[in-house]
């Protein structure tokens, strides 16, 4: 399916420094791998977000692009991770277990993974430990189960916010932080482009929700497919009314949408997917960019003229004086 862009009427406005780039990253899964193919977009532009905001494997993503990891090293990690690493947290995070051993598990805990020590295995050993280290400022959201409300990060840990943001029901463990239970941030903020307005100039948005294929072979889904995707389904509803009420400055939908939440094994796969998608992200970057540089050029006071000054008249009793002198 080719990516849809997106961008909303430009409208010039006057400002007095280079544009400031906030960068929204979406959640959706295995989708998500999208997000190294955008953050490459932005490193080959040589253009650096001024603020980032993430959202489940957006958080993931996002907290390594904040702490100075390129997008091509984040792609060469992830091969090497999803290809060669993992063990038994590979096997269980790619629903490579038959659907009755998962829930054999669920009688005996609450979930399968704890989320920190996931991260512990795959993130790069560079990501920083705190938000007040990272290189790019940086909100990542996660849900407060009883409360029913976003938790939004911007301070302390960053590994805890990023493991809350990720915390899948049924796959992990929720994180339990003073007192509350965090889960998954895509439950109430699957596109937090809304946390950047007045942040920054230009809101680039990554979307990569997604929505279930249909198997002609089978044309109801399993148990399996059923519990992860109703979670994405709703994500893919909050999105779509809140941008009935606002919109980013460019929308990129990121092409991945035919891949399922655990698709993890074909990241290849959704990184050639993406690829179009990359290209059309750097065109609207470097046409924004440009009506942005305009309207500050544009807008830029002129000076005024270089005028000689005038030599001062004497008046004529001044001057009657001076000749009386001489």
């Amino acid at each position: 399916m080719k990516p849809r862009i997106e961008a909303t009427q430009q409208t010039t406005r006057p400002i007095s420094h280079s544009p400031r780039i906030g960068l929204a990253l979406g959640g959706g899964g295995a989708r998500g791998l999208a997000h190294i193919s955008m953050l490459e977009a932005f490193d080959e532009l040589g253009i650096r977000p001024s603020i980032i905001a993430g959202t489940s494997i957006g958080a993931i993503y996002g907290a390594a692009y904040a702490s100075g990891i390129s997008g091509k090293d984040l792609r060469t990690h992830t091969r090497l991770i999803l290809g060669q690493r993992f063990g038994i947290v590979r096997e269980l995070f790619m629903a490579a277990q038959p659907l009755q051993q998962l829930l054999s598990v669920f009688s005996a805990r609450n979930a399968i993974l704890n989320p920190e020590t996931v991260l512990d295995v795959i993130l790069p050993k560079e990501v920083k430990s705190d938000f007040a280290e990272c290189e790019i400022p940086l909100k990542i959201v996660a849900s407060d189960f009883y409360d029913q409300e976003p938790k939004i990060f911007t301070e302390g840990p960053l590994r805890q916010a990023v493991a809350a943001s990720m915390a899948l029901p049924a796959i992990f463990q929720p994180v339990i932080l003073d007192g509350h239970a965090l889960i998954d941030g895509g439950l109430t903020n699957p596109l937090p482009f809304d946390l950047l307005f007045g942040e920054c100039d230009i809101v680039v948005a990554i979307d990569v929700t997604g929505c279930p294929s249909a198997n002609p072979k089978r044309p109801a889904p399993t148990a399996f497919e059923a519990l992860f995707a109703s979670a994405f389904l709703f994500e893919r509803t909050i999105v779509r009314e809140k941008l009935k009420a606002a919109q980013p400055d460019i929308l990129i939908r990121a092409g991945t949408n035919t891949f399922q939440v655990l698709d993890f094994r074909k990241y290849d796969e959704i990184f050639d997917a993406a690829a179009p998608a990359k290209q059309q992200l750097k065109q609207q970057l470097t046409r924004v960019l440009s009506v942005e540089t305009l309207a500050e050029v544009t807008h830029e006071p002129k000076p005024e003229p270089a005028t000689a000054e005038k030599p001062k008249r004497r008046s004529l009793l001044a001057r009657a004086r001076a000749r009386k002198r001489d």
